[in-house]
């Protein structure tokens, strides 16, 4: 039997001895037999007890502690700081406060914590920010100019879906560059659960590849990879919910989504693009220096060839259909760098 099972009978006895009571007591005012009146009154006791005690005492308990379970620690503990704090100067004023004439001597000081109370535990909330960075030993609301922004208070790292089901998170997350720990919202493996459910062969193998990813990620990740229940109310669409998470915890998001990067971004919050750690950790060339590279096809225009770096980088060769599957020496004549990614033109050394 549940605990819930318990108070429900706890409190249909409690309620019927108090109806029982009460009967007695409106049957001697009344002057009629205690009898029927106490009956009554004990049998509709009971029932109000059995039925309304969950909802006064387990249930509003449980769903605070669930809310609470959900704040970020930041959060919880300024608020908690907060409280104290306003109820240490809301002492301040209770003495002087006491003294006013009677009821006043006593509601004002009432009101004066709860005033107080409240006060401290917003204030330190909203400001929860600037707090920690103080006991970091930080000075807060200073601008550095653009070499301050994106920074994020919290070293935890959102992953979207976008990222997982990628894959290239699993090999960047044994290499160390990932320094806190990664958070998957619940709403995030639903929906890769949902795609590797989905009835088309392509979706449901991008989906259980996410999964694979998930697995692997928590086995051989450097850092923690966390599954939460943290949840952001009142917001449907997962991007969205993920913005609002990274705002509320003070974190980066993992991804490779266009769209949710450039949202993100456009709120304040820190992104972290995996295409763009690829493009930045290409190697780089400049023109005039010489490579070794086969010319595997030929270009879309007459006399072009087409190569590859190992990175998969596209070589354009001027005149190199002469040399198809041929591994010859080009000199680059210029790099392109556009939103797909990077693209070298080169043309045949002297000496090939």
């Amino acid at each position: 039997m549940s605990f819930e099972f318990f108070v429900r009978l706890a409190g249909m006895v409690v309620l019927a001895f108090g109806g029982l009571q009460l009967g007695v007591r409106m049957a001697q005012l009344a002057g009629n037999p205690p009898e029927i009146s106490a009956l009554v009154m004990s049998l509709v006791g009971a029932l109000s007890g059995l039925i309304l005690t969950p909802h006064l005492t387990t249930r509003p308990i449980r769903a605070l502690s669930e809310r609470i379970n959900q704040l970020p620690a930041q959060q919880l503990v300024s608020g908690v700081v907060g409280l104290i704090l306003g109820l240490i100067v809301a002492v301040l004023f209770s003495l002087p406060l006491s003294m006013l004439p009677r009821p006043y001597g006593m509601i004002a000081p009432i009101l004066t914590a709860l005033l107080f109370g409240y006060i401290g535990m917003a204030a330190l909330t909203t400001r929860r920010k600037d707090v920690f960075e103080i006991f970091r030993g930080h000075i807060p609301n200073i601008s550095l100019g653009k070499a301050d922004e994106g920074l994020t208070p919290s070293r935890q790292i959102l992953l979207d879906t976008s990222v997982i089901i990628d894959g290239r998170i699993a090999d960047i997350s044994k290499t160390g560059f990932i320094m806190g720990p990664m958070l998957v919202p619940n709403f995030v493996l639903n929906e890769i659960q949902h795609i590797a459910d989905s009835p088309e062969a392509l979706r449901r193998n991008r989906g259980r590849r996410g999964l694979d990813i998930l697995n692997r990620l928590q086995k051989e990740a450097l850092v923690p990879v966390r599954i939460t229940d943290i949840d952001a109310e009142g917001v449907e669409a997962v991007d969205d919910k993920l913005v609002h998470l990274a705002k509320q915890l003070g974190c980066a998001i993992l991804t490779n989504d266009f769209n949710l990067n450039r949202v993100a971004e456009l709120q304040g919050v820190l992104v972290l693009n995996v295409n763009d750690l690829a493009n930045a950790v290409k190697t780089a060339y400049l023109p005039g220096e010489e490579i070794d590279i086969k010319v595997i096809q030929e270009g879309k225009e007459l006399g072009q060839g087409i190569g590859y770096l190992e990175d998969g980088t596209m070589i354009v060769i001027e005149s190199g259909h002469k040399h198809l599957n041929e591994v010859i020496k080009i000199t680059v004549t210029k790099v392109l760098q556009t939103s797909a990614g990077r693209m070298i033109f080169a043309r045949p050394s002297a000496d090939s």
